[in-house]
C-alpha cells in the first residue's frame, strides 16, 4: 500500500471561513479584555457556534496572525489548553 495525502475535509475548509475566524476573534477579544483568559476549546464551542476542531484550527492561525491579540498554547491535558491576552 502505498501512503496517500487525505485530501482536506470539509471541517477544514470551514475552519478557513473569514466569518468564523472573525467571530472567535471578537470572542476571544471580548473575553480577554480585562486580562488572560485561559480555555479548551471544547468548553467554548457552543458560544461561538463552532466545532472544537473548528477552534483548534483557527487558534492556530490566530496565533500566528492576530495582532491585537497574543495567542499562546499553554498546555495539552486531554485537550489544548489555550492563553489569550490583549497585546
Amino acid at each position: 500500500m502505498s501512503a496517500t495525502q487525505q485530501p482536506s475535509t470539509e471541517a477544514d475548509a470551514e475552519a478557513e471561513s473569514p466569518d468564523k475566524e472573525a467571530r472567535l476573534k471578537s470572542y476571544l477579544r471580548e473575553k480577554a479584555a480585562d486580562g488572560e483568559l485561559y480555555f479548551k476549546s471544547k468548553f467554548i464551542a457552543d458560544d461561538v457556534d463552532l466545532s472544537p476542531k473548528e477552534i483548534g484550527a483557527l487558534m492556530v492561525k490566530l496565533s500566528k496572525s492576530a495582532t491585537d491579540l497574543e495567542v499562546e498554547k499553554w498546555s495539552y491535558t486531554s485537550a489544548t489548553t489555550w492563553r489569550v491576552q490583549p497585546a
